[in-house]
């Protein structure tokens, strides 16, 4: 059974394109009509060659190509200079080739030696044709040196769409790609909050069922609002993820830490009414997740969060009073106690986002402290770009 590949005249995606041409190839068959003997057969041959070369420069490329079509350059000046000087038209074929080169210099070199066996054969043929037959040739010859201008020019945008083709599908793969991460994280921020905030209520239930129980039922209740509303985020998420804002963060950051026991204090204005939605969502995003870690790992009573904007920037420190080493290794020794996953790490995505960062280091209440810093630059930027 045989493997190899099927024979094709030209290859599929140029259509009927290759075969039109062909058509022309009945110009140099008339022109060597009057020919006898071997002298005819010989131009027949070269013709058929010709033809050979012309579905090879379609089916190769590289150094392979070049051969081809030097091959077919010089079966051109044959004919020209020992049958026909009108078998220049032939360069009509090669002109088209020659716009394929990509290569800049390869292009110049093929030009050069393109323009020489036309106009070679033609000068010699000033004195054996009449001047109407001249003059007839010179637009025809001008044309024919200037295509392959063009069609290089419609080669490279061709080119181009194919490039810009795949660059789109890049994109889409690479958003594809962002947007489950964004998932990832959105899942994280939302749904692992809640569920932090569930456990601690339903521990705080498991304490006063036999305390106080009337205490324990509506905290029962709480639960179960707080187990509806991580099921309406996931609904948001789902469908399109709701913009929280600073303020509606730090509603739920205290009730994070309300469950925990541990007292909250805000200092500064939260609405941030010049601040962009979309810093304001990454801004909550990072005080919940702040507060978390703080509620997990800080053993403090007392939280402090800070919000401060100027002109260029907006800074939200959030600050505890938990026990942390006061030596050299304060920094690391707080930071070592906050999750390095997907915490702070998503943290830092989010803000990379809108070109802000965030720092850690030892507070002045004997904890540890997250200062998130964002330009506010950045909101104008990206709404002049959206507008």
């Amino acid at each position: 059974m045989s493997t190899g590949k099927k024979f094709t005249l030209f290859p599929k995606k140029y259509g009927l394109f290759p075969f039109m041409w062909l058509i022309y190839i009945a110009l140099p068959i008339f022109n060597i009509r009057n020919e006898t003997g071997l002298k005819l057969i010989l131009g027949y041959a070269m013709i058929a060659l010709f033809v050979v070369t012309y579905r090879q420069l379609y089916m190769v490329s590289g150094k392979a190509f070049s051969l081809w079509l030097a091959l077919q350059m010089a079966i051109i000046v044959v004919l020209c200079m020992f049958y026909n000087p009108f078998n220049l038209y032939m360069g009509f074929f090669t002109a088209n080739f020659i716009g394929w080169y990509t290569d800049h210099r390869k292009f110049n070199i093929a030009m050069i030696a393109f323009a020489l066996i036309e106009l070679v054969p033609l000068s010699l043929a000033v004195a054996s044709i009449s001047l109407n037959d001249f003059v007839f040739t010179l637009p025809f010859f001008a044309i024919m040196l200037a295509s392959p201008f063009g069609i290089r020019s419609m080669v490279r945008r061709q080119n181009l769409e194919k490039e810009l083709d795949l660059a789109n599908q890049q994109i889409k793969e690479l958003v594809k790609r962002e947007e489950r991460m964004r998932i990832a994280r959105d899942l994280h921020d939302t749904l692992g909050h809640t569920l932090s905030l569930i456990t601690l209520k339903s521990q705080l239930v498991e304490k006063l069922v036999l305390k106080d129980p009337e205490r324990a039922q509506t905290e029962a209740g709480e639960i179960q609002r707080t187990s509806r509303a991580a099921l309406r985020q996931v609904r948001e998420l789902v469908s399109d993820m709701r913009a929280v804002s600073v303020a509606e963060g730090l509603a739920e950051a205290g009730e994070i830490l309300r469950a925990a026991d541990i007292s909250l204090d805000i200092e500064g204005d939260a609405a941030l009414e010049s601040v962009s939605d979309l810093t304001q969502n990454i801004l909550s995003l990072c005080i919940k997740e702040a507060v978390t870690n703080i509620v997990k790992h800080s053993e403090a009573s007392r939280c402090f969060i800070t919000i401060s904007t100027t002109d260029a920037v907006v800074k939200v420190s959030v600050e505890d009073n938990g026990n942390v080493l006061e030596t050299g290794d304060t920094i690391t020794a707080a930071a070592a106690k906050v999750d390095p996953g997907n915490g702070l790490k998503g943290m830092a995505e989010r803000l990379s986002l809108i070109d802000g960062s965030l720092s850690l280091s030892s507070g002045e209440k004997n904890g540890l402290r997250l200062l998130v810093t964002v330009p506010l630059i950045v909101k104008e930027q990206k709404e002049g770009v959206s507008a």
